[in-house]
């Protein structure tokens, strides 16, 4: 408060300063000038004020929300949906896909190896099969997880024709809802991208499944162009560089595509593009009870449109704690190699993780991004299979020293939070932690980290939506108990 009253003083000062310098010269402001310099001041007095009265109104919301603790405890509160021992509260079913990391056994978690399912396949034999028939495999997991069975190569095919038909965006749309309207977020702009889309649809309220099908399908293959374009806008508007609007092809997979929409010259080496593939397969489901895929299920039960539905989906991946988690571990990296001298010192490596856990270092939350899981415990396996890609690509680009640091991170960490915290539970690490190492040997920005998940998990979240419309029927609507009592009304001249 004090400084923005020093605001006001130093903004006075600083045209008596002037006025002294001008008149002593001979010269004088006119009246036109001396109106002008008059309405400047009174505009920033008024954004001062606005900004005192939004802190003070901050400082009461503050005081007043707080909860004590242990009325969770007392009321039995699922926080965050998850029960004490760890797992999730039961508000659904799916046989989308599954996240295993452990069994229960007489109430307690028991780690195990983790698995990831895609309706009932395991994403290494995806990955492998695709690998081994030199073919992209996004495309093809997106058609197993909205249509629940392994494609034909006709179906597959035939499906990769309908999604290259559909991934120009519609006319006047990228002048007037991207560029008109860029976002310094990529994110952001991405969700303003999909509600906007309800403008363009000639049937956007028809909630028949075949019209969803439709809107799914069409936002699957639109979703890397929405991405690549925003990111076009902002390098215009935002950091001062060119723009290039290239047009997506459609005999290209939506990792090539992606990768020719955000480089000035279009090109790309085939290993980079199927590097992209593989990070899309990953991220691409991950069971119904993740926080964006929950959140597609709790707005469709609204009975609500495909935009709005898959538009909060986004919201929700942007948090920090949801899929802008690979942006914190590339920050936390930055910081430890500026902070460790010798990257090879396993000592001073483990040092600074220690500090970084005692809240000494970093952003001194004592979180260690790219570390633990709410259901992985023994191992992530996405993490596995990034983690050996990224191994290769780095001994090709000469980044081995740095892709040791990674490495020590996983390896360290898991003891200094166990030992920190002595929750009797270890942890492994994620997907994000190798996730951003990989995409920026890619050279991919790394704005545009976060949007990527995004880009394959639109695959997740449309299975999600049409399963809540077919299976659901009910509103999510679960408790909030009241804690506070009632009061009697005091009138306005008596407060």
């Amino acid at each position: 408060m004090e400084l923005t009253a020093a605001e006001r003083l130093d903004l006075e000062a600083l045209k008596n300063k002037i006025e002294e310098q001008l008149h002593g010269q001979g010269v004088k402001f006119s009246e036109r000038e001396i109106q002008h310099i008059e309405d400047m001041k009174n505009k920033i007095h008024a954004h001062v004020d606005k900004k005192i009265l939004i802190e003070k109104l901050a400082s009461i919301a503050q005081g007043n929300d707080p909860i004590d603790k242990s009325l969770y405890e007392k009321y039995d509160v699922k926080r965050g949906l998850r029960n004490k021992n760890g797992t999730g509260v039961l508000v659904g079913l799916t046989s989308i896909g599954d996240v295993v990391g452990y069994e229960v056994k007489d109430d307690k978690k028991v780690a195990i190896p983790g698995r990831l399912i895609y309706r009932g396949y395991n994403v290494e034999s995806l990955i492998k099969d695709a690998e081994a028939h030199n073919q992209f495999g996004y495309e093809q997991c997106a058609y197993l997880l909205l249509f629940g069975k392994l494609p034909t190569q006709d179906e597959l095919n035939e499906f990769n024709e309908l999604l290259g038909s559909m991934r120009a965006l519609p006319d006047n749309f990228t002048e007037d809802m991207i560029m008109k309207a860029p976002s310094d977020d990529i994110m952001n702009k991405l969700a303003r991208g999909v509600l906007a889309s309800y403008s363009y649809d000639p049937n956007p309220e028809d909630r028949s499944l075949s019209n969803v099908l439709r809107q799914c399908v069409e936002l699957i293959s639109r979703f890397s162009t929405l991405t690549a374009y925003g990111y076009q806008a902002k390098r215009r508007y935002y950091d001062g560089k060119s723009m290039y609007i290239h047009n997506p092809l459609p005999e290209l997979s939506t990792a090539e595509n992606f990768l020719r929409l955000i480089r000035n010259n279009k090109a790309f080496t085939d290993d980079e593009a199927k590097l992209l593939d593989l990070a899309l397969i990953l991220h691409a489901e991950h069971g119904g009870g993740n926080n964006s895929s929950l959140t597609v299920h709790v707005v469709s039960s609204a009975d609500t449109d495909t935009y709005s539905a898959i538009g909060a989906a986004v919201g929700s991946l942007k948090g920090r704690r949801h899929g802008g988690a690979n942006i914190q571990v590339s920050q936390m990296m930055d910081d430890i190699k500026e902070n460790v001298k010798d990257w090879s010192n396993e000592n001073e490596v483990k040092a600074y993780l220690e500090k970084i856990a005692n809240k000494e270092a970093f952003n001194h939350t004592g979180l260690i991004y790219g570390m633990g899981h709410a259901v992985y415990t023994i191992n992530d396996p996405r993490a596995t299979l990034l983690r050996d890609k990224a191994a290769k690509l780095a001994r090709e680009k000469g980044l081995e020293e740095e892709y040791n640091l990674y490495k020590m991170v996983e390896k360290f960490s898991p003891d200094i939070l166990y030992n920190k915290h002595g929750d009797g539970k270890k942890i492994c690490a994620n997907v994000d932690l190798y996730s951003g190492f990989v995409y920026s040997m890619l050279n991919i920005p790394r704005e545009l980290f976060t949007p990527i998940f995004a880009v394959s998990r639109i695959a997740g979240w449309s299975a999600h939506r049409i399963e809540e419309i077919v299976a659901g029927g009910k509103i999510y609507r679960p408790a909030y108990k009241n804690i506070s009592a009632e009061r009697e009304y005091v009138p306005i001249e008596k407060r």
